[in-house]
Formats: structure tokens, C-alpha cells, sequence
């Protein structure tokens, strides 16, 4: 097994929400997958070649931020979710960020330099790593029901918030000022990471419960060139 290489705090610019976290130059995508990509993506300026890739990452729509609870710097912001926990509730209607997480995945995976606009783009970094580690553990499970039990397990692990060992990025957040604070992201991050373990078991798997290859081949992805053991 590779040991963990942890990603260096991010550098912010003008103000905590403008900051670049960059890893490597961005991957080079083929332009065979970078088709199947578009055909579930919103339509945005992406412009790649097989020689060199110049694209955008697909950033959060949720950038306006007034009035939502941040804790360590993280918008709590609503979920369309039964899940117990802090999050306000969502419009079921409406897309919240674990849509768009889950939808701008298989682009923002190939991607090792991210600027982050907004506070939800961090949370969207947030939920983007922990997709790439839900997949990996959906990697081997060749039905619904095992890669139910693969999630579920997931689930029952530790969510360690900044300034804890097996936080993924050093700098996203800010550390807590007191218990309370800890405590209160730590819930939410629990609450949104077993949402969207919900919704993912949706697209990684067929209705007849079979792997779907067009999401579980992105395990082998590193997002922000995390290595995932």
C-alpha cells in the first residue's frame, strides 16, 4: 500500500473564499470520455484536446451564502434529505449540493488545481473526495446489496473535522474555536456524506442491481491526487 500524500494548506488570495488549490497540471482528458462526460453535464465553456486540456472546473451555484450557519468556515446549507442531522431543509424540487456533486463528479475528478469562488466550492471539494472514496469501496461489490452493506459500513466510520489525523485537506477549513463548533460540522459533514451515499448507490448501481461500469471506473480516479487506501 502507498502511504497517504496529504495536499499542502491551501494559500488563499484576497479573502478566504478566493483561494487555488493546485497539486499538479490538470490531467489530460481523451476526447472519447470526455464526450460520455458532456452528455450529463451542463453546458459550460470546456474547451480540451487530446495534446493539452484547458477547462474549467464546475463550480457550485450556491455562492450566495447570507444567512446560512457556516461552522470552521463551511456553509451548512439545506439538503433535500430524511437523514437526521443540523441541515436546514431543501426545496424537494430543487437541486441542493450533493446534486451537484454527484452531477459535476466525473468531469471535477481529472482535475488537480481547483479555485475555489465560493464557500460551497469548498464544501463541493469536500463532497467530490468523499465520492472518490465511497466508489472505491463500491469498486469490488458486484451486487446492490454487497455495495449496500460497503456504504453502510463507510458510514460508521469516524468524520474527522480540521485540525483532526485523517482530515483530507489541510487549509479547506478553518479550525474550530471551540467544541461546540467541532461537534456541529462534524454532524453535518456525517448528515451530507450519508445523503449522498444514499443517492450515489443510485448511479453506481443498475435498477436490476448490477455495477454500473460508467461510474464505479472512476474509482480509479485521485481527486486532487489523494492516494485512497
Amino acid at each position: 500500500f502507498l502511504p497517504p500524500r496529504l495536499p499542502p494548506a491551501i494559500s488563499s488570495t484576497t479573502s478566504d473564499a478566493a483561494c487555488l488549490i493546485s497539486l499538479a497540471p490538470a490531467a489530460t482528458t481523451p476526447p472519447g470520455l470526455l464526450r460520455v462526460l458532456n452528455r450529463s453535464l451542463p453546458s459550460v465553456d470546456v474547451h480540451c484536446t487530446w495534446r493539452s486540456s484547458i477547462a474549467m472546473v464546475y463550480h457550485s451555484s450556491f455562492s450566495d451564502d447570507d444567512g446560512i450557519t457556516k461552522a470552521c468556515g463551511c456553509p451548512l446549507l439545506p439538503l433535500k434529505t430524511h437523514i437526521k442531522g443540523p441541515a436546514p431543509a431543501s426545496d424537494s424540487d430543487k437541486a441542493d449540493i450533493v446534486d451537484e456533486a454527484i452531477t459535476f463528479f466525473r468531469a471535477n475528478v481529472f482535475f488537480k488545481n481547483f479555485h475555489v469562488k465560493s464557500l460551497a466550492d469548498k464544501l463541493l471539494i469536500y463532497l467530490t473526495s468523499y465520492i472518490n472514496i465511497a466508489l472505491k469501496r463500491l469498486e469490488s461489490c458486484r451486487t446492490l446489496a454487497v455495495g449496500t452493506k460497503a456504504i453502510i459500513n463507510l458510514g460508521l466510520e469516524n468524520v474527522p473535522v480540521p485540525g483532526e489525523p485523517g482530515f483530507p485537506f489541510p487549509g479547506l477549513f478553518t479550525l474550530p474555536e471551540s467544541e461546540e463548533e467541532a461537534e456541529l460540522l462534524r454532524n453535518y459533514l456525517k448528515q451530507i456524506r450519508e445523503e449522498t451515499s444514499g443517492r450515489l448507490l443510485n448511479c453506481a448501481y443498475r435498477a436490476n442491481g448490477t455495477p454500473n461500469k460508467w461510474w464505479l471506473a472512476f474509482a480509479k480516479r485521485k481527486f486532487m491526487n489523494l492516494v485512497i487506501l
